[in-house]
């Protein structure tokens, strides 16, 4: 092993001599690569194609020893750090140019107490690997839409889906966690032990330190949910988003439909004349009694003329990855986020327009209606703060090619403008881009400030700063 520069927390660089780095080493469970060895390309690899970083080190960890040296190797000597979990966040802060990445992809493990209804995950876990596991046993704990998502990213930033509206956040389930902190110690954090640690770490992403696994409390659901699509003529738009708000106004909580605007794939059930048309989706899950779910989507199946009416009973792991083909990794990718209180039809009419200039295929807009149990948790309950926000709007600008990067960013930069004067202010942080660092205290909202001095507590020296940052040396205003 030779000697290497790597960058620092104030981006200078730092030589890490060749004796140094082998006694680094020699601590490992795991392993650790540098350039040249035959992994470290896939391990420097992530979901967003438009991220191309070339660390220095990547620390792959077997368990939370190894997470722990890697932490003391990095403060120790003032390097720059990237936590990896499933590598999927938006911003590609799994990975730094220059620097040490822990890397916890291998820490898979999901282990399920069928009596106590509870699991424990490893963080380089996705929620396929949770699914499968809790699923094998009619359990399951609400997560995201795309089953290649890393646990870990997803339930620090709070995490929803499909269940979340009967079950709330994936952090409201979140009964406790093992975290490394940045003075090198392995804390465990919940109501009981450590609880302002664990309140930080229930939304406030990975500010706080290094989880290295995680407990949830599982739910009876399954093995089948009611589910599917049901697929619209983009000319409909309008009539088809004022009766959806309309149908879901009294809608129980086991009752969740997203919306998604986009040109049609060449899906199976669609007739071909339509693959690569403009079309409105309605994605419908209802995780209950399936014949009392069929009673409770009447209203939407309902909606206009449909070109396809794909809803019926479906494993409810299957439904979890049906968004997977058009969220594969490679592609470039850049998304905008607002939350709506209530879905105006001024707002309504923005996201129309948008959907008729859309720069290229694959760009779309989710909007995904929230509320239910999640809704009903006390905004100061948990650091995140979204709690009366009944829809979520992603911008999902995504392509192949680098020369449309600046077409597809400005389409979503127009859209996420437009709508402001209609959003709540807060913001989901998993869909904040990297450029968007100066809209963290309104991310936050109410929890801001309390966040700020729990960051000051346990990572003075901002050593976890590839995130949704925190910085620890910003003044707080008065209250």
């Amino acid at each position: 092993m030779k000697s290497m520069s790597l960058t620092t927390l104030e981006h200078g660089s730092k030589t890490i001599d060749a004796g140094a780095l082998e006694a680094f080493a020699a601590q490992l469970r795991g392993t650790l690569l540098t350039e040249g060895d035959p992994a470290y390309d896939e391990a420097r690899t992530i979901w967003n194609g438009m991220i191309d970083r070339r660390p220095g080190v990547i620390v792959r960890c077997v368990g939370a020893a190894d997470v722990v040296n890697a932490v003391n190797f990095a403060r120790e000597n003032n390097i720059l750090v990237a936590v990896r979990g499933g590598g999927h966040n938006i911003a590609g802060n799994a990975v730094c140019d220059g620097g040490l990445v822990i890397d916890l992809s291998e820490m898979k493990s999901v282990r399920v107490d069928i009596a106590a209804q509870r699991a424990w995950v490893g963080p380089g876990a996705t929620l396929a690997d949770v699914d499968r596991e809790t699923q094998a046993f009619g359990l399951a704990v609400p997560t995201g839409i795309n089953s290649t998502t890393g646990i870990a990213g997803l339930t620090l930033g709070g995490g929803f889906g499909w269940i979340t509206r009967k079950f709330g956040l994936t952090i409201d389930n979140l009964v406790s966690t093992d975290v490394v902190t940045a003075d090198g110690k392995l804390l465990r954090a919940s109501e009981e032990e450590n609880p302002d640690l664990f309140w930080a770490l229930q939304g406030g992403g990975g500010n706080f330190g290094v989880v290295t696994a995680f407990e949830f409390q599982l739910h009876r659901l399954g093995p089948q949910v009611l589910s599917g699509l049901i697929v619209h003529p983009f000319a409909d738009a309008e009539n088809v988003l004022r009766e959806y708000r309309k149908a879901l106004e009294k809608a129980p909580d086991e009752l969740t439909c997203w919306v998604v605007m986009r040109q049609a794939p060449p899906l199976p059930f669609l007739p071909a004349e339509w693959h690569g048309r403009e079309v409105l989706v309605l994605a419908i899950c209802y995780c209950g009694d399936i014949d009392t779910g069929e009673k409770a989507v009447q209203g939407l199946r309902a909606i206009g003329k449909p070109i396809a009416d794909v809803v019926g009973p479906n494993p409810f792991a299957g439904w979890q990855q049906a968004f997977d083909p058009l969220l594969a990794p490679g592609a470039r990718n850049y998304w905008k986020s607002h939350d709506f209180i209530e879905f105006s039809d001024q707002a309504a009419s923005l996201l129309t327009t948008a959907i008729s200039r859309l720069p290229g295929p694959e760009c779309e807009i989710f909007l995904g209606h929230v509320g239910g149990a999640a809704g009903r948790v006390e905004t100061s309950a948990t650091a995140f703060p979204q709690r009366s926000s009944h829809y979520v709007m992603n911008v999902h600008a995504r392509w192949r090619e680098p020369a449309m990067d600046k077409a597809c960013i400005e389409w979503a930069r127009g859209l996420y403008e437009a709508a402001k004067p209609y959003a709540a202010g807060t913001a989901y942080v998993n869909f904040m881009p990297e450029d968007e660092a100066g809209r963290v205290e309104a991310a936050y909202g109410a929890n801001y400030r309390r966040l700020l001095e729990l960051k000051r507590r346990y990572d003075p020296l901002n050593l976890f700063r590839m995130n949704q940052n925190l910085q620890p040396t910003k003044s707080l205003r008065a209250a």
